[in-house]
């Protein structure tokens, strides 16, 4: 398969088979993942790997109880990281300019940057991924779990392992409707309301297919799309919380002077 049509069958899986993944296999894709581009190559990340199923039980309660954390062989953390690199810094007897927000910035972009090449190595060895958001909005919970030094902060992660499903593709915005050529192009509302309109349809579809979800979306009595995100999915209650955590998380991670 070509990188492009690979990329083009990315799939979240979510149930695996419980094969182990070989350990000259996985070092073949974190080596392939460490090649991804990094600010200044100074390359400000680290990926813990976890199999011990002790600890993915802790997890499990960080990432919201979602099964695959506990069914995957492994689950893959990449953290922005300038612990490694500041106490180089130190015993090079160097300044030490790193211990702020553009900083965190910069190791966060990097750390996405390669959990995205290994994510892309993973598929093309016939793995499957499934990457999990509450690694940085749980970041302080996974970071004490994790046992994370100072300057150091989870921001990706993903459950790795062999597919025991084969879910359909899911939708995606049209190409136009993301793409901007020289200058940002602004939307009209019917611009929008074209560019969402399958997306209105094939995502009602999917959470009204989960019972559990339908359940809540009844019962919250939400009319469309939009408001799913806005009131089922992605409260102002809950994202300014886990924004509050972050930040505090970050401050005492030394990266907000």
């Amino acid at each position: 398969m070509t990188t492009i049509k690979q990329i083009h069958a990315h799939r979240s899986i979510r149930k695996y088979k419980p094969d182990p993944i070989p350990g000259d296999l996985l070092n073949k894709i974190l080596e392939a993942g460490i090649r991804a581009s990094s600010s200044g190559n100074m390359q400000t990340y680290s990926i813990i790997v976890t199999g011990d199923q002790p600890l993915r039980e802790q997890l499990y309660k960080a990432h919201f109880e979602q099964s695959m954390v506990l069914e995957a062989p492994l689950l893959l953390t990449f953290c922005a990281d300038f612990h490694r690199m500041r106490q180089w810094l130190r015993i090079s007897d160097a300044p030490d300019n790193f211990d702020n927000f553009m900083s965190f910035m910069i190791a966060a972009i990097d750390a996405i940057l390669v959990s995205q090449n290994v994510a892309l190595a993973a598929e093309s060895e016939g793995l499957g991924i499934c990457y999990l958001g509450s690694t940085f909005s749980n970041c302080d919970q996974v970071g004490k779990i994790l046992d994370l030094p100072i300057n150091v902060v989870p921001v990706a992660g993903f459950t790795l392992g062999y597919p025991n499903e084969d879910p359909e593709l899911r939708d995606r915005l049209p190409l136009d409707g993301l793409v901007h050529y020289e200058t940002y192009q602004d939307y009209s509302e019917e611009r929008i309301t074209e560019i969402y309109e399958q997306r209105e349809i094939k995502g009602w579809e999917r959470y009204m297919s989960y019972p559990r979800l339908r359940k809540l979306i009844t019962d919250s009595g939400v009319e469309n799309l939009a408001q799913v995100y806005n009131e089922v999915k992605y409260s102002r209650r809950s994202h300014q919380e886990f924004s509050r955590n972050v930040i505090r998380y970050l401050k005492s991670q030394d990266f907000m002077n």
